[in-house]
């Protein structure tokens, strides 16, 4: 090794923007070498009011490491590392005092599969985006969620009226979903709507609402439907 590396050691620190702390760091002093490489971890956790409901908050959080020699004259400026922006909530329709973080650069998509065990709601949902409708996979033409349950019922009477007629073992489907704002309401455009079988249907629904709490999907949120 040469002498602007023999004895260099590298040492670093953690700090959190927003709504989130440091609640654990450990990068200390170590030295560099072609057999071993200096490591360390930190540890962030969120600051939004749990007590409280309905509560959210984003933060970011930055690792910070500096490299020094005892011949050099002082050590090198810091380097830093930044993480994407994180959300922290609370406010889950139905869990209230379920609490987790998501990634906001990254969109939830839910799957339903053609082969899969609802394929009569795959079909219509694969049907209905290939007209131009909101939420096919690889697009920006997001779906976004809906809470208010009012405004979720008008969707569906909208799109499936108590008058039209349903055939034994048949209900209703519609799309885009009545949960989110592109809903036959108010969305303020077209949609789609089918008579499905009654069973698949129902299970698919359960499935969606599977999927909003487990990718912590709120009100606004955007997320798309990939059909396979």
């Amino acid at each position: 090794m040469g002498a602007a590396v023999n004895g260099t050691k590298a040492s670093g620190t953690a700090s959190c923007t927003g709504k989130c702390k440091v609640v654990e760091k450990s990068f200390p002093a170590q030295g560099i070498s072609a057999s071993a490489e200096p490591y360390g971890q930190f540890f962030m956790n969120t600051t939004i009011n749990t007590a409280a409901s309905k509560q959210r908050g984003t933060g970011r959080s930055i690792a910070s490491w500096r490299f020094s020699n005892s011949q050099w004259v002082a050590p090198s400026d810091a380097t830093k590392l930044s993480t994407v922006e994180v959300r922290c909530d609370n406010a889950l329709p139905g869990a209230p005092r379920q609490v987790g973080c998501v990634n906001l650069r990254a969109v939830p998509e839910i799957s339903y599969s053609l082969t899969g065990p609802w394929p009569e709601i795959a079909k219509h949902i694969k049907d209905a985006q290939a007209t131009g409708l909101a939420g096919k996979h690889g697009t920006t033409n997001y779906l976004t969620r809906l809470t208010d349950r009012s405004k979720i019922k008008q969707n569906r009477e909208k799109a499936c009226p108590s008058s039209l007629e349903r055939p034994p073992g048949k209900s209703c489907d519609e799309y885009p979903f009545a949960s989110t704002w592109q809903g036959a309401k108010y969305s303020g455009g077209p949609f789609s709507r089918r008579m499905v079988n009654a069973q698949q249907n129902k299970n698919a629904g359960d499935a969606l609402r599977g999927f909003y709490t487990y990718a912590r999907v709120l009100e606004g949120d955007r997320f798309l439907v990939w059909i396979r």
